[in-house]
């Protein structure tokens, strides 16, 4: 059984919460997501309840880990939510489940970056797994190397002292010879060997520039590497092992959305339509929850191919690749025309990243919304990172001075031709300020995407304002 570690209540009871292990790596492309997308699927092969999560502000990543845990993939972000959410959000997306694993990001000791060095940068693997107190293995890229991987484990084991490596899952092993002597080296550094994985180069799923495609996007393949990806992993590695190594962090009251937002349930289930399908695939499961919560009714829409739902009061248009499918969403000029319309007529439209691309005249010279004015283009250069930003103008989610953290991520710009305040003001990677997107009437836009539990007064504020729409429009 996996080892337990809890907290003493009045009673003198240990209290725990579902025991995790945390899959990381040295550096990023040594297999993570693989790893750990098998992992979860063989744990439930096995007859167990997994809940998956990824440490970051990835969307790509959890959607694999849903295909294969069959229950929503979720992120743990202390730079977007902060430390103390981290294990409520933990405890929530892990009620009902026996086992947790928690794909890291990029290496185990990267984050963000910050002016000031911190011994564990901040949103990193290390932080998540030190914050919720749970084991890591490594996945360690066995190409190019033998002996070396003992000081590279030492190196790992021993950097931080609240970083507690469990073992070890050798990747991308070239033979059996290969497999011993990396075994005896793993042994050197007095770390266990949780599995070894041969090469499979049929495992290999298309990229692109933000990671992988995602799983929606490949359909039936992406369930089929999935399942090649369990059986991989089912194959090779100790799941008893693994199982034992996982560990119960301390336990912390689950984060609720309906405690989230209070009092301030709207009474009247005003109908906010969230685009869905290949094009807008990027968002949290919180923000669903958190709006059922404040009372609105979520009803899903494809605008690759759908019509709003019947007495939309509101729209959500999460981040996505639109650049991707352009044609397709200009070719449903009704949805579009929907859009405008809903929003010319005041009505509480949310946009992040994608949202925004689609609701500009043109993107890359073919129509979109046209709700604000300007084009969009994909470009050449990538824009990543977190920002703190602060709200310049009152909106249908935030008030003037309002700060968040949010994270943007993206190959396109665009250029407004018509003047609009400014959705964020933040500062990019240089001194200058950035003004981020556009509100106008009931609109807010902008490319940075922000993790609804760390604001659920805005969720509030959105739905509150779709309400009036559907008392102004009688729907």
């Amino acid at each position: 059984m996996p080892a337990a570690r809890g907290r003493r209540v009045s009673n003198g009871e240990a209290v725990t919460g579902v025991p995790a292990v945390v899959v990381a790596a040295p550096t990023s492309g040594s297999g993570k997501t693989t790893i750990a997308t098998g992992l979860i699927g063989a744990l439930r092969q096995a007859g167990h309840t997994v809940a998956p999560f990824k440490v970051g502000p990835d969307f790509i990543d959890p959607g694999y880990h849903t295909l294969a845990a069959g229950r929503d993939g979720r992120n743990l972000d202390p730079v977007l939510v902060g430390e103390a959410l981290i294990g409520p959000l933990y405890a929530h997306g892990a009620r009902g489940a026996d086992i947790a694993v928690i794909e890291g990001v990029m290496g185990l000791f990267d984050g963000r970056i910050e002016p000031a060095a911190r011994a564990v940068a901040a949103g990193s693997t290390a932080h998540v797994a030190s914050l919720l107190d749970v084991p890591v293995i490594l996945v360690v890229d066995a190409r190019g190397q033998s002996h070396s991987i003992a000081a590279l484990l030492h190196g790992f084991s021993t950097f931080d002292t609240a970083t507690r490596v469990a073992g070890v899952i050798l990747n991308r092993v070239g033979s059996a010879r290969h497999e011993q002597v990396l075994r005896q080296a793993c042994e050197q550094a007095g770390v266990p060997v949780f599995g070894a994985i041969p090469r499979a180069a049929e495992l290999d799923l298309p990229t692109r520039y933000l990671g992988l495609v995602t799983a929606v996007e490949y359909g039936r393949r992406a369930r089929l590497a999935v399942e090649a990806m369990t059986a991989l992993v089912a194959r090779h590695a100790d799941l008893g092992a693994v199982y034992s190594a996982a560990r119960g962090c301390v336990a912390d009251t689950a984060w609720d959305p309906v405690t989230a937002v209070g009092e301030s349930r709207c009474m009247t289930s005003p109908v906010v339509a969230l685009a869905t399908g290949k094009a807008f695939s990027f968002g949290y499961a919180e923000h669903v929850e958190l709006l059922r919560a404040a009372g609105a009714h979520v009803a899903e829409f494809d605008p690759l191919c759908e019509t709003l739902p019947a007495g939309t009061d509101a729209v959500v248009l999460p981040g996505g690749f639109p650049e991707q499918f352009a044609a397709e969403l200009s070719g449903n000029d009704g949805v579009r025309r929907q859009i405008n319309e809903l929003a010319a007529a005041g009505a509480p439209v949310h946009a992040e990243c994608a949202g925004l691309i689609y609701l500009m005249s043109e993107l890359d010279e073919l129509p979109m919304c046209g709700v604000l004015a300007g084009t969009a283009r994909f470009t050449e250069h990538l824009t990543l990172g977190y920002r703190e930003a602060v709200a310049v103008a009152d909106s249908s989610l935030y008030s003037v001075g309002q700060r968040v953290v949010g994270h943007e991520f993206h190959r396109t710009a665009v250029t407004f031709t018509d003047s609009y305040p400014p959705a964020w003001v933040h500062r990019g990677h240089g001194e200058a300020a950035v003004h981020d997107g556009a509100v106008h009437g009931g609109v807010h836009a902008s490319y940075l995407h922000t993790h609804p539990a760390a604001t659920p007064a805005a969720v509030v504020r959105f739905v509150a304002n779709a309400a009036v729409h559907t008392h102004n429009t009688g729907h």
